[in-house]
C-alpha cells in the first residue's frame, strides 16, 4: 500500500486507524514518522512520504512521533494472513529469532540464504532482517523503560542490545530522548506495577467482539495452566530463555496485559505470542466486508462485528491437546490434559507476584514433547487408536519431523499432519486454524458448525458447506468463529456475560 501515494495521503488525512500498521506517514520536514491516525495536523503533500515498516522509516533517518507512538501501533496483518517467506520471517522476528540466533539462524529456519532473505525482505519491506530486529529492540526497549523500575544497564540486554552504548544511541535515535528522560516523561501519573510484573496495553483495531475469543479460551482452559479469574485469561508461558505467566483483560480500546516473566529478555517474545494469542493484529474491516457479502452471516456479523480467532502461545501444545480432545466433550478434553499436567508438566516457581507463587491456579508449565516421548504410551489413559495417535504426533514434534514453529511452513505441515495415522481431517484443520494461524483453515466436518449451518439455511453436509463456503476465502476460519457464535455453548459468550455481551 505505501507506494500508492494517492491512497496513503486520502488514508493519512482521513485519520482513521483502520490503516494503522499497514504503512507508516513520514514528514519530511520534522524527520518524524506517525502513524495514520495520528491526531497532529498533516503537512502538505509535498512534504510526506510513506514507508511500509517503522524500521523503514528509522532507517531513512526519522524519529517516532512522540504523540501517536507509532511504534506501538497494532501489526500489520499481512504477516498473519500469508504463508510466504517473507511473512513466515517476519513471525520469526517478532518471536525473537534474530535476537538469539542471528540473520544466519533465520535463514536456517526457513530454508533460505542470508542473502536471499535479506533481498526479499529490503524489496517488500524497505529493511532487512537486522533493521526489523533493531526496530522491535527499540520497542521492547521503550516498553521496559515505562513499565517497569529495572536499571537501565538491565533494560538494555533485556531488549536485545549488545551493549549499553547501542541502546543509548538507539533510544536517541528513534525517540528523540535519553532512555532516563523517556522514563520520566511516562512515569508521570502512571499507577506503580506490582514488583515484578510489567503492564502493558495491547492495541487492536475495531471493531473487537472478545465473546468468542475469551469465551473459548476459558472453556477449554487446562487447570494448572490456564483460567478464567476476575474477569481475566490467566496462563502460564514457555519462553526461550524462562517461563512466565500471563494476565490478559479485554477493554474497550486495548487489551490490559500483565507480565511477570523469569528473564526479562523474553520480553518481546512474550508481547509476539500474546498478540497471537487472541489474534491482534487481523483487520476486521476487511474480514467482515467480505464475510458480510452473504446474507447467511450478515445479520450475525451486523449483531457482533469483529470477532476474532482463538489461537495459542504454543503450537505444540495445541496440536497435542487437539489429538487428546478428538471424540470427546470439553470437559473431557481438560481433564485428559491436567492429569498429563500434573503428572509430567514442569512445575512453575516464580517471586512474583507475592510469596513466591504463581497467581491462583496456575502451578505448571505444559509438558514438553521431549518429556512425553519417553513416556510409557500404556500409561496413557485414553483407547488405544487415540493413544497412538498421540504418541505418533509426539514422536513426530520431539523428533523435528513435524514443525509447527511460528516460522513453519503451513503447507508442509498440514501435509504432515495428514500422514500420521489417527490425525484426521478435523483435527488437522483446528491444528492449522489455531496453532499455525491458517485464516482460511475451514471445519465443515464440526458438529457444532454443521449445526450452525443448518439452523441458518447454509448446506450442512461437508461437501456442500465446503463448496459454499468457497466464496468466504481466505477468511474461512473467522466463517467459522460466526458460525459457532450461534450456539449456547460457554465457549460462545464471554465468562459471566450475556451471550450478546460486546466489548
Amino acid at each position: 500500500m505505501h507506494t500508492d501515494f494517492d491512497r496513503c495521503v486520502r488514508a493519512a488525512r482521513s485519520k482513521d486507524p483502520r490503516f494503522d500498521g499497514w504503512f507508516f506517514t513520514a514528514v519530511l520536514t520534522t524527520r518524524i514518522y506517525c502513524r495514520p491516525s495520528c491526531p497532529a495536523v498533516l503537512p502538505k503533500d509535498r512534504n510526506m512520504s510513506f514507508y511500509p515498516s517503522a524500521a523503514a522509516a528509522q532507517q531513512a533517518g526519522f524519529r517516532a512521533c512522540k504523540r501517536c507512538r507509532p511504534d506501538a501501533s497494532p501489526g500489520s496483518p499481512r504477516w498473519n494472513e500469508r504463508a510466504d517467506v517473507v511473512a513466515r520471517a517476519m513471525r520469526l522476528i517478532a518471536d525473537g529469532t534474530v535476537d538469539r540466533e542471528g540473520v544466519p539462524g533465520l535463514a536456517a529456519r526457513l530454508g533460505y540464504s542470508a542473502r536471499q532473505i535479506e533481498r526479499q525482505l529490503l524489496a517488500e519491506l524497505g529493511a532487512g532482517p537486522l533493521a526489523l530486529a533493531r526496530a522491535q529492540r527499540a520497542q521492547t526497549a521503550r516498553v521496559l523503560i515505562e513499565t517497569s523500575e529495572l536499571p537501565m544497564a538491565d533494560v538494555a540486554f533485556a531488549a536485545g542490545f549488545a551493549s549499553v552504548r547501542a541502546f543509548n544511541e538507539t533510544v536517541r535515535a528513534v525517540f528523540a530522548l535519553t532512555p532516563t528522560a523517556l522514563r520520566a516523561r511516562a512515569g508521570r501519573g502512571r499507577p506503580a506495577a506490582a514488583p515484578g510484573t510489567l503492564t502493558l496495553r495491547l492495541p487492536f483495531r475495531a471493531p473487537f467482539t472478545p465473546d468468542n475469543l475469551f469465551g473459548h479460551l476459558a472453556a477449554t482452559a487446562v487447570p494448572g495452566v490456564e483460567e478464567w479469574r476476575d474477569g481475566a485469561y490467566h496462563r502460564t508461558l514457555r519462553l526461550p530463555y524462562g517461563h512466565g505467566t500471563v494476565s490478559l483483560r479485554p477493554l474497550p480500546d486495548h487489551i490490559a496485559c500483565r507480565l511477570a516473566l523469569s528473564d526479562q529478555r523474553d520480553v518481546a517474545g512474550a508481547i509476539s505470542r500474546c498478540r497471537r494469542l487472541l489474534d491482534l493484529d487481523a483487520d476486521p474491516e476487511a474480514v467482515d466486508a467480505l464475510l458480510g457479502t452473504d446474507p447467511h452471516l450478515a445479520p450475525l456479523i451486523d449483531k457482533a462485528p469483529g470477532r476474532r480467532v482463538p489461537r495459542t502461545v504454543d503450537a505444540e501444545e495445541l496440536a497435542l491437546r487437539a489429538v487428546l480432545g478428538q471424540q470427546v466433550s470439553t470437559a473431557a478434553a481438560r481433564t485428559l490434559a491436567a492429569r498429563l499436567v500434573t503428572a509430567h508438566g514442569t512445575p512453575v516457581e516464580t517471586s512474583a507476584p507475592a510469596g513466591g507463587r504463581t497467581p491462583g491456579g496456575l502451578t505448571h508449565l505444559f509438558p514438553t514433547t521431549e518429556a512425553l516421548a519417553a513416556l510409557d504410551p500404556a500409561s496413557l489413559a485414553m483407547p488405544a487408536g487415540r493413544r497412538a495417535a498421540f504418541t505418533r504426533l509426539v514422536t513426530a514434534l520431539a523428533t523435528g519431523d513435524l514443525d509447527l514453529g511460528v516460522g513453519s511452513d503451513w503447507n508442509r505441515a498440514r501435509a504432515r499432519l495428514a500422514g500420521i495415522p489417527g490425525i484426521g481431517p478435523w483435527t488437522a484443520d483446528i491444528i492449522a486454524m489455531r496453532g499455525l494461524g491458517d485464516p482460511d483453515a475451514f471445519l465443515p466436518t464440526d458438529l457444532g458448525v454443521r449445526r450452525a449451518a443448518a439452523g441458518l439455511g447454509l448446506p450442512a453436509t461437508p461437501g456442500a458447506l465446503t463448496r459454499h463456503a468457497a466464496a468466504w476465502r481466505p477468511w474461512r476460519a473467522y466463517a467459522v468463529q460466526y458460525l459457532w457464535s450461534t450456539d449456547d455453548h460457554p465457549a460462545a459468550r464471554m465468562p459471566g456475560r450475556p451471550r450478546e455481551g460486546r466489548v
